[in-house]
């Protein structure tokens, strides 16, 4: 990851390792674009590169199918907000089923819905525009009071609202979240894999 030095609030233009970068404000952060990954600088001075995913058609709902129906027992998954962080762990591998575009994961005692496909069943094209998955994105963060980096995945609906977070294998802790004495970096192999056949090349933005 670039490193990022001297970034200054409110969309002023900085310097990146001496480079101009493109700059757009999204969030609390500030947006810089290298190569296939955008970096944001976060407002606690973490920073995080995306990497998009196409949101066009079936790709998210076959990403989140994959990642839930086969994957379960290896990811945490809720939203994370300034002031709440849901890190939710599958104790069993949940029903998945598909209903006017929104995706249920359903483990037992209790479930949720994610809008991930067309979604016809809103009082009005807008609403249905917003319930819809608008951008989703991998994404990789260096930095943190809880974890040295963390690794990936995250969903928005059409009002740029945070739809869920889900997070893979950490190398710097094990399963049970104890601090490992070496980073195991093939615990990023998920991360990696789910993002090489998913994320949309920066050929084709």
């Amino acid at each position: 990851m670039q490193d990022v030095a001297g970034v200054m609030e409110h969309g002023l233009r900085d310097q990146v390792s001496g480079q101009c970068p493109k700059i757009d404000t999204y969030g609390a952060g500030l947006r810089y674009e290298w190569g296939m990954g955008m970096t944001e600088r976060e407002a606690d001075g973490t920073t995080t590169t995306y990497f998009e995913v196409s949101v066009a058609g079936d790709h998210v709902e076959r990403l989140m199918r994959e990642l839930f129906g086969e994957h379960w027992a290896h990811i945490t998954a809720g939203p994370i907000v300034e002031g709440s962080a849901w890190e939710i762990r599958f104790a069993s591998a949940p029903k998945l089923s598909m209903l006017d575009g929104y995706l249920t994961v359903d483990p037992g005692s209790w479930h949720f819905h994610l809008c991930v496909n067309d979604h016809h069943g809103a009082p009005n094209p807008e609403l249905a525009r917003v319930r819809r998955v608008a951008r989703a994105a991998f994404f990789h963060t260096e930095g943190g009071s809880c974890a040295p980096a963390s690794w990936g995945l995250r969903l928005w609906n059409g009002r740029g609202e945070q739809m869920i977070t889900v997070l893979f294998p950490n190398p710097h802790f094990d399963d049970e979240f104890r601090r490992l004495p070496e980073p195991r970096w093939e615990r990023t192999a998920l991360w990696e894999d789910l993002r090489r056949r998913y994320a949309t090349p920066a050929t084709d933005r």
